[in-house]
């Protein structure tokens, strides 16, 4: 059977997702990449960001249908080998607009990185981490000191951010939530949330002696000096849900989760 709109097949190397793969591509027929409109991805939560970030890499950007065969799934939908045409036909569209992390090293490379989850800085050895903090251009803490601080989507607010005691923010909130790690000065500071057309910066004080990382989803840059998170309301991502598995529900429910 082929499955209208051309929709090409991705999965994770694991066995289970491969497993997956077979049994759908004994079902449906799909296209190459290059010919599709819409991709089916299999595997976890870490395979849907490795998908995200190869769409962003792409000239242009196609929605993605992801099917659990990871462990979380979070970011996915129910795997079943059957009905994928109607699945398909009535699922729910949702736009996830990343972040672009532009930092500069101590010894004055630039790099650039797209984050659909976070960005965030990590102190590299046993030493705390000292930051400069700004928000707006504006210097809103001259000094953090800490194990790190991130910046996260609404997308990836339960990730990493949640872990971390950050807020779980709506999708579509078009928010970002600025959130510490293991802060020990200023003491009380819980963290913060922004709009998301806040330009946030950060400042390595005493970058030799306290080095630190920085790292935009999965991509590290070590011995950062500078780091600047922006949003990049020119590349959207768009993943689809069944109606019964809907993103914004998912996120919402969180908050209720003890």
């Amino acid at each position: 059977m082929k499955v209208s709109g051309r929709c090409a097949l991705v999965a994770s190397p694991t066995q289970q997702a491969q497993e997956g793969a077979r049994a759908l591509a004994e079902a449906y027929a799909f296209v190459p990449l290059d010919e599709a409109e819409r991709v089916i991805a299999l595997g976890g939560d870490g395979f849907m960001l490795q998908t995200l970030h190869m769409m962003l890499a792409r000239p242009r950007i196609l929605p993605v249908f992801g099917m659990n065969r990871g462990t979380l799934g979070f970011l996915m939908n129910e795997w079943r080998d059957d009905g994928l045409e109607e699945r398909l036909d009535r699922a729910r569209s949702f736009d996830v607009t990343p972040l672009r992390m532009d930092a500069v090293t101590v010894g004055g490379e630039r790099v650039s990185s797209p984050a659909i989850n976070e960005v965030s800085l990590l102190r590299e050895t046993r030493q705390t981490a000292k930051l400069e903090v700004s928000a707006g251009g504006n210097v809103v803490i001259p000094e953090l000191i800490c194990d790190g601080v991130l910046v996260a989507t609404p997308a990836g607010s339960t990730a990493y951010n949640l872990s971390a005691r950050g807020p779980i923010l709506p999708l579509g909130s078009n928010m970002l939530a600025l959130t510490p790690i293991s802060p020990f000065r200023p003491r009380r500071w819980e963290g913060a949330i922004l709009p998301e057309a806040t330009r946030i910066g950060f400042r390595v004080l005493n970058p030799v002696k306290r080095p630190v990382s920085a790292v935009a989803d999965q991509v590290e840059v070590r011995d950062v000096a500078t780091v600047e998170v922006t949003v990049d309301a020119s590349r959207v991502l768009t993943l689809m849900f069944d109606p019964e598995h809907a993103l914004d529900e998912r996120i919402a429910m969180e908050q209720f989760i003890v």
